[in-house]
């Protein structure tokens, strides 16, 4: 086992970390808003009128996959700038990057569903809709504190 990570090196092991931060954020984002988007366009179809408010609703859930690729963007940074990363910088910077590449994704998940939801609302009540993004910015408040911790993380790790 030891042979297979001194081959790797701590640059894969933390490339990996960094299309983790991206790629499993991003995957949560298009699940959240294809959960939004299927509920919208019932209502869409139903009522045209509320297409603006439906499409704010279904943007939510991807903010996510921007978190993420902000942070695999930073983490791209710091492991291009080395030739070398050893294998337990290369661990720092993978492990950084897991709080975004898992909460990133839940969350998405989770938000898309909030604001399936809230679509809901905006058909019952109208007027009422804007109740349904203050859910919504509820299960956003975790992403961005995953999207800090990375973020705290990243830039604690020195090369």
């Amino acid at each position: 086992m030891e042979n297979i990570l001194m081959t790797i090196g701590g640059k894969a092991i933390a490339m990996m970390g960094a299309a983790l931060a991206g790629a499993l954020a991003c995957v949560g984002s298009a699940k959240g808003t294809g959960i939004t988007g299927e509920a919208g366009a019932g209502l869409v179809s139903e009522d045209p009128s509320k297409s603006g408010k439906v499409m704010i609703l279904q943007v939510i859930p991807g903010t996510q996959g921007l978190y993420g690729f902000v942070i695999f963007f930073l983490a791209f940074l710091k492991i291009s700038a080395v030739d070398t990363i050893s294998l337990m910088q290369g661990g720092q910077i993978f492990f950084a990057c897991l709080p975004i590449a898992l909460g990133g994704w839940l969350s998405a998940v989770a938000q898309g569903k909030v604001a399936a939801a809230s679509i809901n609302i905006l058909a019952k009540k109208p007027d009422d809709w804007s109740k349904g993004m203050i859910m919504c910015i509820v299960v956003e408040f975790y992403a961005i504190l995953c999207l800090l911790a990375s973020f705290l993380m990243l830039n604690a790790i020195t090369l």
